[in-house]
């Protein structure tokens, strides 16, 4: 080992003059210093700059410390896309606490789960969800402190807490002097993903990852300076992409979507001349098939960031017919949502509209911020051929994959095998380097956007009492991408259609959860009497 003296480590420290730790809350900071007067969210009638935006943030973050919040003590939201969900993922960290954004489609026994797993100290609720927010509350050992908000443009929902959203940051300091963190790994929010089990696991996002993919998202979407974006993609999926974070950055303005319906879809592009959203497939098929009268009067240009199960090229096509531009992406939970683009190159422009659109459905390559991206071997790590054919697993490293599993060090390790993240997502690597997702070695169902863990569903399922065996695949599905496709053997003697067994699943789990198709009859098994997914799935497609 050569021991030739290096002049450029001699008395050149690092310290505080040359060093910060890298914080997506620096944004914030800099968009109220920069760009005051520019609006930084929408709401219906509610509009508010930056200079507003990031004094309620400051309140907020000073009121949680006054109710004894710490640092690594968790804050969960439960709520749609609205100015204050955008505030808490700046509020909450500000603060020194984990930002949880709980998936908003979950019942009562998911969202306990979620609150007692993450030991959430506080809980802040949208009237819409009180009533089963109120169940899984009552599930849990501990009483978090619940705060309300109290959105005037939904009616309806108890209010459940003992303050509401305004009351409470009213206590806060306006001038609140926080700290950015000491470290730039600690934790800045939690995510849950359903992994291939029924309980969810606890991804854990730090400061620099989400620092990074900000920034990662500005650039590999060229989204420039005072981007109009609107949420139609929920906050709770990766804390929105990292987006909240991202739209700091660009100092942007955030148009809050409670409910992702076409025709509001459209009036807001119109009305906020929005030029960025996100969805998956199944949202750009609603707007590729919504009425000629609904999309007329938009003449700005527009770009839409999709991902979730593989888009059809059909789809795609149908939106840049529209005129409006995709890009599509492909991440996961564990990665702070896209880290994979397909970059488009100049010299695609010359191919037809069809030739783009199978060129934008691959899943592409990586993102500006991420180290490590392959296609290899899942036993010995060896990259496939780029022969478009070979199939291998998709391993990503670098600084846009999470920390690790929250209280599961046995998963983490088995995750990072090899000092790779293993995505469990199968593909092949083409001649260009542009990867394409062709199977899931998960068994997980992505249902508009959504993950849906098959054996959550079985569980379901083995608890009615006509049933003898099932299982559960994906079944392709030109609306939703894909859907549950359950395959029951029923007990002797037993009469259950499949409506019933929809129903009761519907009654038994959260409805977007439930099978859409139910088939009956004896499931295929390998010797040792494991169910044979792969040809329940060929059937499924049959």
């Amino acid at each position: 080992m050569s021991t030739k003296h290096n002049p450029y480590e001699l008395g050149l420290e690092q310290n505080v003059a040359n060093y910060a730790a890298l914080t997506p809350l620096s944004f914030i900071e800099r968009a109220a210093f920069v760009y005051p007067e520019h609006t930084a969210t929408v709401h219906g009638q509610v509009r508010r700059n930056w200079a507003e935006t990031y004094t309620r943030c400051r309140q907020m973050a000073s009121a949680l410390q006054k109710q004894g919040i710490e640092k690594g003590d968790t804050v969960s939201v439960i709520a749609p896309n609205l100015p204050e969900v955008f505030e808490a993922h700046f509020a909450v960290p500000m603060s020194g606490a984990v930002l949880n954004a709980v998936n908003i489609r979950l019942d009562a026994e998911a969202i306990a789960f979620i609150l007692q797993h993450a030991e959430a100290k506080v809980v802040i609720v949208e009237r819409e969800f009180s009533e089963v927010v109120s169940k899984a509350l009552k599930m849990i050992a501990h009483n978090p402190l619940v705060i309300d908000i109290d959105d005037p443009t939904y009616e309806g929902g108890e209010l459940i807490g003992t303050t509401d959203y305004e009351a409470f940051i009213a206590e806060g300091d306006p001038e609140f002097a926080w700290q950015p963190p000491a470290d730039e790994w600690e934790a800045i929010s939690l995510n849950y993903t359903s992994g291939t089990t029924g309980n969810p696991k606890g991804v854990v996002y730090h400061h620099r990852g989400a620092y990074l993919n900000a920034m990662s998202n500005i650039v590999s979407w060229d989204m420039g300076r005072h981007p109009n974006y609107l949420w139609t993609l929920p906050m709770f999926h990766c804390n929105g992409w990292c987006f909240p974070w991202a739209i700091a950055a660009a100092a942007g303005t955030s148009v809050s979507l409670r409910h992702v319906r076409d025709q509001d879809i459209y009036d807001l592009i119109r009305e906020e001349k929005v030029d960025h959203f996100c969805g998956a497939p199944i949202v750009l098929n609603m707007l590729n098939n919504a009425p000629a009268e609904m999309k007329e009067g938009i003449n700005h240009k527009i770009k839409v960031m999709t991902a979730g199960a593989a888009p059809p090229a059909a789809v795609i096509q149908g939106m840049e017919e529209m005129g409006v531009e995709v890009t599509h992406v492909y991440g996961l939970t564990e990665t702070y949502g896209p880290s994979v683009v397909c970059a488009w190159k100049d010299e695609w422009n010359d191919s037809s509209i069809e030739d783009k659109a199978r060129l934008k459905s691959r899943q592409g390559v990586k993102a500006p911020m991420l180290e490590g991206l392959m296609v290899a071997n899942p036993e010995t790590l060896e990259p496939v051929p780029q022969d478009g054919e070979t199939m291998g697993e998709i391993f990503m490293r670098g600084n846009l994959v999470m920390k690790g599993y929250l209280k599961n060090p046995s998963t983490t390790d088995e995750s990072f095998e090899g000092g790779w993240f293993h995505s469990g997502d199968l593909a092949v690597w083409h001649e260009d380097g542009y990867i394409e997702i062709k199977d899931r070695s998960k068994d997980i169902i992505i249902s508009g956007g959504e993950n849906i863990s098959s054996i959550e569903v079985e569980d379901v399922l083995y608890r009615h009492p006509d049933v003898m065996e099932a299982a559960v695949v994906a079944k392709s599905d030109e609306k939703w991408g894909e859907v549950p496709c359950a395959f029951i053997k029923l007990k002797a003697n037993a009469k259950v259609d499949e409506q019933e067994i929809i129903t009761f699943c519907r009654n038994n789990m959260a409805r977007f959860k439930a099978p859409k198709v139910v088939i009956f009859g004896d499931l295929p098994k390998t010797s040792t009497g494991k169910i044979q997914k792969f040809v329940l799935r060929e059937q499924a497609e049959a």
